[in-house]
């Protein structure tokens, strides 16, 4: 069966307005979440990146207690009968004395809660989301493992706590011997499959692309395709070992869409060539943002991807950015076809120009192909 499925999403607040990640929404709360991601995004499966916050360990188990969740017998949460959360959380460690991001996936609440407790001393608000926790990347790695969870770096090649991005060149630099032990690695906005693939480091690693989301909007801008017998914690950490299932395809955004895409000078505002002396060489300032292309360049020790035996990586346009499709030209998709994933992977041509006319659906049908 085939299933999509993104597992980077952040809290914004609890529902008792108690909040959780700063830079989030704030109408982003655990269940909301839930909604918009099986009701309207039409998704199988996410990750909730803030499970070790107590506030919204709180509001899982209020949906565990009032039966709208319940848990999987291979882990996983089961919300409603439609859509398999799977608890994690988001934390920062020093990696050559600088912050890079990791996402710890763990199986149930119970998981969650343990894995929170082991933290709490290491990070000075357990309550807030993506803490910066007083441990080095393998501290994190065996605590995670300890709680029956998997670790994968965040964002890889993100200039701000991104492990490549900012941080280290190669995996053994945080890892040593023990860099077969992570799940796989997240690519994250700025870039895809291509452009990970000139580096030798993450052979035989899997990729995944999640949305990192910090509105509901954003939910499922990257998301990934997985093919499996069926959905919960164990199934889907199989499928992306390719152990019993695959990660059939990775889909996001054209890299060059990406806002970390290029080196910026965050002084003058231009866009500029990553010089070895990391200043701008139009306004002379060293505040500068290295972008993602220019950061590979120089770390990759290929010239050109190698990508035998991964999945496709599919460009494909959200539907909120197509000309033409506004907020009631997507209320009318998704009356007429229930969900965003419907729309962009199940719906026919002559459907969608019944739906919303020949125009807007030849665009829809350019954004996904």
């Amino acid at each position: 069966m085939e299933f999509f499925v993104d597992l980077h999403i952040h809290v914004g607040r609890t529902s008792r307005g108690e909040v959780v990640k700063v830079s989030a929404s704030s109408d982003l709360t655990f269940e909301s979440i839930l909604r918009e991601a099986a009701c309207r995004k039409g998704l199988d499966a996410v990750g909730v990146v803030d499970c070790a916050c107590p506030g919204v360990q709180e509001d899982m188990r209020r949906l565990l207690d009032s039966g709208a969740m319940e848990p999987l017998a291979g882990g996983g949460l089961l919300y409603r009968g439609r859509l398999v959360v799977i608890p994690a959380a988001e934390i920062g460690v020093s990696v050559n004395g600088k912050e890079a991001h990791f996402v710890a996936y763990l199986p149930t609440l119970e998981a969650a809660v343990d894995f929170s407790r082991l933290l709490s001393p290491y990070v000075t608000n357990i309550r807030l989301s993506s803490q910066r926790a007083r441990l080095d990347a393998l501290g994190l790695l065996e605590i995670t493992s300890g709680c029956g969870g998997h670790l994968v770096p965040a964002h890889v090649f993100t200039p701000h706590r991104g492990y490549f991005g900012c941080a280290a060149t190669k995996l053994a630099e945080g890892f040593g011997d023990e860099r077969s032990r992570l799940l796989a690695v997240e690519l994250g906005l700025s870039a895809d499959t291509a452009m990970a693939s000139r580096l030798s480091d993450l052979d035989g690693i899997p990729f995944l692309s999640n949305s990192d989301a910090h509105s509901t909007a954003k939910i499922a801008r990257e998301y990934n395709k997985i093919e499996a017998p069926d959905l919960s914690f164990d199934s889907l950490v199989r499928a992306v070992k390719g152990e019993r299932g695959r990660i059939a395809a990775n889909y996001g955004l054209d890299p060059r869409l990406g806002k970390y895409h290029r080196t910026r000078c965050n002084a003058c505002g231009r866009e500029i060539p990553l010089l070895a002396e990391r200043m701008c060489p139009a306004c002379g300032s060293h505040r500068i943002t290295v972008g993602v292309r220019d950061r590979l360049d120089e770390i990759a020790d290929r010239d050109l991807p190698q990508e035998s035996g991964r999945p496709p990586y599919i460009h494909q346009v959200p539907l909120e950015f197509i000309p033409g499709v506004g907020r009631r030209t997507l209320e009318r998709l998704l009356g007429t076809f229930g969900a965003e994933m419907n729309v962009l992977h199940r719906a026919g041509p002559g459907e969608l120009a019944a739906a919303v006319g020949e125009k807007v659906a030849g665009l829809i049908l350019l954004a996904r192909e």
